[in-house]
């Protein structure tokens, strides 16, 4: 009977997670309430404090689980490319109009980055990791990796993904939004084949 319960609760607490990694995405760390994230779940409000110690502890789970996905799927994007391709069709992916508009299983940071700053110390700490995580794929992918100088185009790379992303989002007009992906696209994938 234990053991039932325990992973009765692990499912739960795996959807409350879930749908909070989506709700930051969607509606940022300051809109996301625990009653809304616990009905998503199919939970009731009360129920909360049974897997969280605080709305920060989910908020950090959540922050933490949807950078993990963003990594996840730049890294299995990268995968299912020829190697000397896998940089480029990474950065297409991720400067692509279906993720501009998958802002609820997109990257947190494009989504979230100007909220970070605020937020408190676990929530920063797991967006950290996984920003470092990003820098990481991003680097191991580029040709020049090893060389003196690949961190820091690892770096820039992934500033101007998530800046370009970024404002192509926040914009209201469709064409700059596009034109912004694309100068971006075209510049780093220059780079790259310099």
């Amino acid at each position: 009977m234990k053991r039932s319960t325990h992973s009765r609760k692990e499912a739960s607490h795996e959807r409350i997670v879930e749908a909070a990694a989506r709700a930051i995405r969607r509606s940022g760390y300051g809109g996301t309430g625990v009653a809304d994230i616990m009905k998503a779940a199919g939970l009731t409000h009360g129920g909360f404090y049974a897997h969280f110690a605080s709305r920060e502890a989910m908020l950090a789970e959540a922050a933490d689980r949807a950078g993990a996905e963003a990594v996840a799927t730049s890294a299995r994007i990268a995968a299912g490319a020829p190697p000397q391709r896998a940089l480029e069709s990474l950065l297409r992916a991720y400067l692509s109009k279906e993720h501009l508009e998958g802002t609820e299983r997109g990257c947190p940071v494009a989504a979230l980055g100007s909220e970070m700053p605020r937020q408190a110390p676990e929530v920063r700490r797991a967006a950290t990791r996984r920003i470092k995580e990003m820098i990481d794929l991003v680097g191991r992918q580029s040709p020049k990796w090893g060389e003196p100088g690949a961190h820091e185009r690892a770096l820039v790379t992934v500033a101007v993904m998530v800046g370009a992303l970024s404002l192509a989002r926040a914009v209201d007009d469709p064409r700059l939004s596009d034109a912004l992906r694309e100068a971006a696209l075209s510049h780093l994938i220059s780079v790259l084949n310099d």
